[in-house]
């Protein structure tokens, strides 16, 4: 199934078609968009990619986008182990959010918990044999498709992509 089909099996069946974008970007109304017509537009382009990626998540691998994301951050960190507290740094999450999203993978059998033996004040998530495999499937899948919505910003990618990363950096919660 690649990312066209996901995109059709995603939509709801009395969805409205999306208006065409020009092609030309003076054709769009509003040179300078007002602050809540650009926060309005970040909002629903965030929660529609989100409830898409995790459609496709769920249904091809039987995991939440954020089980995918808490998944692959393990699996990038040294030893494919990482803390509750790095977890959640990465995802933005609390750590209680962490905590009920690692013990859904533990359920699983992706990832265990552990101590190490120098350190016993904090708790680790530790990748699984079953969990490297499930994560590097469903990072296909997320990847692909991901890859897939954002090509919709054409050649405005790396603008968008710079201007969203200052306004993170900006407003990242320093702890």
């Amino acid at each position: 199934m690649g990312p066209e089909d996901v995109l059709a099996s995603t939509a709801p069946p009395d969805a409205v078609p999306a208006p065409e974008v020009p092609a030309d970007p003076a054709a769009l109304s509003g040179v300078a968009p007002r602050s809540a017509e650009t926060w309005l537009r970040i909002v629903q382009v965030h929660d529609r990619i989100t409830h898409r990626v995790d459609s496709a998540l769920h249904r091809e691998h039987d995991l939440s986008l954020t089980g995918f994301e808490a998944l692959r951050r393990i699996a990038e960190a040294p030893g494919e182990r990482a803390t509750m507290g790095e977890v959640a740094e990465a995802l933005g999450l609390s750590r209680a959010g962490v905590t009920s999203t690692v013990g859904r993978l533990v359920g699983q059998g992706l990832v265990v918990r552990e101590r190490r033996p120098g350190d016993r004040r904090l708790l680790h998530a530790r990748l699984t044999d079953a969990g490297r495999d499930r994560v590097r499937a469903a990072a296909a899948t997320h990847d692909e498709l991901v890859a897939h919505l954002l090509t919709l910003l054409g050649n405005d990618a790396a603008v968008v992509t710079d201007a969203l990363a200052r306004v993170s950096a900006a407003t990242r919660i320093r702890r």
